[in-house]
């Protein structure tokens, strides 16, 4: 039995569930900090700002796909973001039926600030792992999240 008050964790630490669940909060509880507090940006909003950033003629449901949330759920997120004027809805150029999801120069700024606020985040709760460490961190954490099953 342990003497300083501390609970034995050993046979929990061999569960990787439980692993990822102690780092996901470590990882919100960073985010909160650097950009969800200050930005009022919840991580699946920053998200979506990153992925129309760096995507074009991006529809809702590519959105949903990608982010892996429920298309009605994803009305709800797109219709907060509109809300506040960081995104908007423009008919595509080529079908008149379609409609794209664009940042608005309101995002752009609110993004491009938030993602300089978040570059010393993921630095301050990884630095007890080497480069390589990291990339390695990564590289699995991108293979588990495809869920893809074995």
């Amino acid at each position: 039995m342990r003497t300083d008050g501390e609970l034995n964790q050993e046979d929990l630490k061999r569960h990787p569930g439980y692993l990822l669940a102690r780092a996901r909060f470590q990882a919100f509880r960073n985010y909160e900090r650097h950009v969800g507090r200050p930005f009022d940006l919840k991580p699946v909003e920053f998200s979506i700002l990153v992925l129309l950033q760096a995507n074009e003629d991006v529809s809702q449901t590519q959105l949903a796909q990608a982010m892996g949330v429920a298309a009605p759920n994803m009305t709800g997120i797109l219709h907060r973001l509109e809300a506040r004027g960081l995104v908007e809805r423009q008919r595509s150029g080529s079908d008149k039926r379609k409609q794209h999801i664009v940042l608005t120069d309101k995002g752009r700024s609110q993004l491009r600030d938030a993602q300089t606020a978040a570059k010393p985040m993921d630095k301050t709760w990884l630095a007890r792992l080497s480069r390589a460490e990291v990339a390695m961190l990564m590289e699995l954490l991108d293979k588990l999240a495809g869920g893809a099953q074995p």
